[in-house]
């Protein structure tokens, strides 16, 4: 949890961190980038100002149009309205109009060390214009031109403090700006709490409960989105490795059960050979019983790895060849005359022809085979029959192991499928199975591309029914 809690002060901190470099930014490089165009669209405006009044009223008073005193009336007039002073300035310094005093035009005034050159390329500067003032101003100038020689010069003076005050107004709708920005990065910070980090938090805490092995606990969290996504597989894989132990066992016993048939068909049968209960001229027909189950459990074991395949975690490999599916039939059949005696139930195998070859993997099929009709055997009661039987049609072979038991109850047809789903235990005494048999059964139809189908009814039967492709090379002896 510590480390959640650190990813939470991670992105507070950040949400900090954007709030004060914010602050720095606009104080800083938003003030003097907005105090640059303030200052250069007042300068600007002043000169566009500054060059009217040079080409009217000063040219006026050069060419004798106008009285010095109705320029200076005219100056005071516009200096007024702009907030600003101007004046008229001859080229050696000296002061012919100043909108701040009326009377400048009497006296002998005279700007020290005036140079128009000190301007350089620009026609603006700031400065105390060679301390005539005790503040800094923003001076434009315009020269006045009569017949192309340069008479003289408007210059209009605007206090910087003007500027700055406006200045200080932009950046006051800055700092509001910023101000709703970092509300807005607050909403996100609350949001990012309700819709990421409490989420993480929970999936975390969940995570502590796995690694304490307590896989009980489910995340249940609902997102369309990659949260949802990994609560999900979260809940998934806890609920697997919940099962995870159950299905180990289920799946040795399930084994125990494959190993067990054949070794008590083997070992019913050689204390039938030894103790003479099977006469001797009997014997070779039990022995190559016992061999075919030899060979079976020599089959289940090496095909106890690959069975551990099954399913939608892995792929099953098949040994596909052309075999006999009658010939595999009565073999399986015969292995369980022992227990069909034991139940008076009895074997009816109606096939199609002699022979009746099909393409699949023949160890897979048999067990298919062995695992139908040992269900059958189990859920027949005794002194009825259970009838195998093959039929060919369309290119295919339809084999059907059919019983005349208990039946199948409706609502558990569609589970019987399931790995380790058995139906209620009161139904049959002799369910010593783990419910595996038949996931398996569907799997290995599967894997070849076929198809299992079971009808059953209860009180009545059960039928399975699965198709297999008939061979290649004997299809024409069968139409």
């Amino acid at each position: 949890m510590s480390r959640m809690k650190t990813l939470y002060l991670k992105f507070l901190t950040g949400y900090l961190i954007f709030g004060i470099l914010g602050f720095i930014f606009v104080s800083t490089f938003t003030f003097r980038g907005l105090r640059a165009q303030v200052e250069k669209k007042e300068a600007q405006d002043l000169y566009i100002e500054c060059t009217e009044i040079a080409s009217n009223y000063a040219s006026d008073y050069y060419n004798g149009g106008m009285e010095i005193s109705e320029l200076s009336e005219h100056l005071a007039t516009v200096g007024s309205y702009l907030n600003t002073r101007i004046q008229v300035i001859t080229s050696s310094g000296r002061l012919l109009v100043d909108s701040a005093q009326a009377d400048v035009f009497e006296n002998e005034i005279t700007v020290n060390d005036f140079n128009i050159s000190d301007f350089g390329d620009s026609y603006y500067r700031i400065s105390d214009f060679y301390h005539m003032f005790s503040a800094q101003r923003l001076t434009v100038y315009a020269p006045v031109t009569i017949h192309y020689k340069v008479r003289g010069y408007v210059l209009i003076h605007k206090p910087v403090s003007d500027i700055n005050d406006f200045s200080n107004q932009l950046l006051n709708i800055s700092y509001i700006t910023l101000l709703f920005l970092f509300l807005l990065a607050f909403i996100i910070l609350l949001m990012f709490s309700l819709l990421v980090y409490r989420p993480l938090r929970r999936i975390s805490a969940v995570a502590d409960a796995y690694i304490d092995g307590d896989f009980s606990q489910k995340i249940n969290i609902r997102s369309n989105d990659e949260i949802g996504h990994l609560a999900a597989a979260f809940d998934y894989m806890a609920n697997e490795l919940n099962t995870l132990e159950d299905d180990q066992r289920k799946f040795v016993s399930n084994v125990s059960h494959d190993f067990r048939s054949p070794l008590t068909s083997i070992k019913g049968y050689v204390e039938a050979i030894l103790d003479g209960t099977i006469p001797y001229e009997m014997q070779n027909k039990y022995l190559d019983i016992i061999l075919f189950e030899t060979e079976r459990l020599n089959k289940l074991t090496s095909g106890l790895l690959e069975l551990n395949k099954y399913g939608s975690h892995g792929k099953t490999i098949l040994d596909i060849s052309d075999f006999d599916v009658n010939f595999i039939i009565r073999k399986t059949a015969l292995t369980f005359e022992g227990i069909c005696k034991e139940k008076n139930i009895s074997i009816e195998l109606v096939l199609s022809g002699e022979e009746l070859f099909v393409t699949a993997d023949m160890a897979k099929i048999q067990q298919v085979i062995y695992n139908l009709t040992d269900n059958a055997i189990k859920f027949s009661p005794p002194g009825s029959s259970i009838k195998i039987e093959t039929t060919e049609k369309y290119e295919r072979v339809f084999v059907s192991v059919k019983d005349a038991g208990i039946g199948i109850p409706k609502d558990s047809l569609k589970k019987i499928w399931e790995r380790f789903y058995k139906t209620d235990l009161s139904r049959g005494k002799d369910k010593r199975g783990t419910g595996l048999g038949l996931s398996i059964v569907k799997e290995i139809i599967q894997a070849h591309n076929e198809n299992i189908n079971v009808i059953s009814t209860e009180g009545v039967g059960t039928e399975f029914i699965f198709t297999l492709s008939l061979a290649k090379e004997k299809r024409g002896l069968y139409r």
